[in-house]
């Protein structure tokens, strides 16, 4: 094994037209490797090939041409091994609702072929906090429980790889934290963490390095922090005591007279700096009450690769 999870090369997946309809590419030669260990980020507008992507790493979705290499088992050689490698918290809740969270989790492992001696289900209980509902009916859970019992059956043969599809999709900030916790966690163990998710913020903080889909195709692929500097503007905000004249700033500062009377200046950060922009307002004598500075972030850089900035 080497220091890859996921090995995919020029993945294709073009879905037949219907009523008349030409047919549809949803995937277009993606290439793209996955560290072993890592928490990556797959991102993308709504219709991008996410969906396509995982349900083609888990098997659901048969690939029309390409490459698919998981935990160093090829997906058509090596079919029973690389799926055994993965497992996926799908969006959509799938729990057959006359099950308890245990007897999901046990009819699970076995579906994969899990020994009982080898099963950790009450493990995967006290992780995933159900331990207490583990023998009520799925159908007497909250939505936000539910949730974390599709985390438990993604987990149940323990696999190298977990893919998270929108995991903290319409739940509540204690269950948001609790799953990123416990994503943490299986992480520090060692296992490799795929995350797909509409709340950048959350890839920000948790995605040691990112992949953006757009139509189809990667329009980027690095390091989260790599990609963030690609991200030239920078925004600083001050309120000055009283109102400011004109000013003779760098070339490249935009200046912004704000409704609130702050100003706002926005600029090249490897061409200007903040101090030379107090500096300027300095010399003119401007007083200033308070002053903050912005960084880029991920929805900033999303937006420019995506072409809806």
């Amino acid at each position: 094994m080497s220091g890859e999870a996921i090995r995919i090369e020029g993945l294709t997946k073009t879905y037949a037209g219907s009523g008349g309809q030409p047919p549809k590419t949803a995937l277009d030669n993606v290439d793209l490797t996955i560290p072993a260990g890592s928490v990556f980020g797959l991102l993308g507008p709504n219709g991008a090939g996410k969906s396509t992507l995982i349900n083609i790493l888990a098997g659901l979705v048969v690939k029309t041409a390409g490459r698919v290499t998981i935990w160093g088992f090829d997906q058509d050689r090596n079919p029973r091994q690389s799926r055994a490698a993965i497992g996926v918290m799908p969006q959509e809740l799938n729990i057959d609702p006359f099950f308890s969270p245990r007897d999901a989790l046990e009819v699970q492992a076995g579906l994969y072929g899990v020994p009982r001696a080898q099963r950790r289900t009450e493990e995967i209980l006290r992780l995933i906090g159900l331990q207490d509902k583990a023998g009520a009916y799925a159908r007497t859970l909250s939505g936000g429980m539910r949730r974390r019992l599709l985390l438990g059956k993604a987990l149940v043969h323990w696999p190298q790889i977990l893919v998270l599809d929108e995991p903290t999709a319409g739940v509540d900030i204690e269950l948001r934290q609790m799953l990123w916790a416990n994503i943490r966690t299986l992480n520090e163990q060692g296992m490799t963490i795929i995350l797909t998710t509409h709340y950048l913020e959350e890839a920000q903080q948790m995605c040691d390095e990112i992949a953006i889909i757009d139509h189809g195709r990667v329009v980027v692929r690095d390091s989260t922090e790599a990609i963030l500097r690609r991200m030239e503007a920078k925004t600083l905000t001050v309120r000055p005591a009283a109102p400011v004249g004109a000013l003779s700033l760098p070339d490249g500062v935009n200046r912004e007279d704000r409704a609130d009377g702050t100003l706002a200046f926005s600029y090249p950060r490897s061409q200007v700096s903040a101090g030379q922009i107090l500096a300027v307002l300095a010399a003119a004598d401007v007083q200033i009450d308070d002053l903050s500075t912005a960084e880029p972030d991920l929805e900033d850089a999303f937006l420019a690769l995506t072409g809806n900035g």
